[in-house]
């Protein structure tokens, strides 16, 4: 399914966990530093609708690599941000947590999964570099980075029908290693 953004909430209480999405539109990079910024009542000039959990690999005005960081730290600050800034799309890898799961459904949010390992791949459908906010201050790693992107390929793991791949992956992965071990 082919998505622009900004989504609605409407956009994306039509998705449900398994469906594959391809982003076309702006999204914005933010790690730590970001969420910490924003869960203390930081201000930016640019919505935060799609936020991808994601240190991009930058030079001279190129984008090396993309892919995504692991979610699951964020997961302390995600309710607030995605009911603060209206946050309707939230991309990385590794799932997030029953807390966030819940301010997924409740504010029309979805999480969707990037492949790990694929940096190179994103950035291919990175076609434009919008701007960067707080780079000085937070250094290039960890700054906000705003990305227009092309057919960026994801999966949405987590919906706003409060269900999870993630959860669900790990509840069959249990069951079959407690009959494969059954001593653990």
């Amino acid at each position: 399914m082919n998505i622009s953004t900004p989504p609605t909430a409407e956009d994306v209480r039509k998705l449900n966990v398994g469906d594959m999405v391809f982003l076309n539109g702006t999204i914005v990079c933010a790690r730590d530093l970001v969420h910490k910024y924003l869960y203390a009542g930081g201000k930016v000039p640019f919505p935060l609708s799609v936020i991808y959990h994601c240190e991009p690999i930058v030079k001279d005005g190129i984008v090396y690599s993309a892919g995504p960081t692991t979610s699951w730290r964020e997961n302390i600050y995600m309710p607030k941000i995605i009911k603060d800034h209206n946050v309707r799309m939230i991309i990385g890898k590794g799932g997030m947590d029953e807390n966030t799961l819940n301010a997924l459904g409740e504010h029309g949010c979805v999480y969707l999964s990037a492949v790990g390992g694929a940096g190179a791949l994103y950035a291919k459908k990175i076609i434009k570099i919008r701007e960067n906010f707080k780079l000085k201050e937070f250094g290039p790693a960890e700054a906000f980075w705003i990305f227009d992107v092309l057919d960026f390929p994801l999966i949405v793991s987590m919906d706003t029908h409060g269900r999870s791949l993630i959860n669900d992956v790990e509840s069959a992965s249990s069951s079959i290693f407690s009959k494969i071990l059954p001593t653990l």
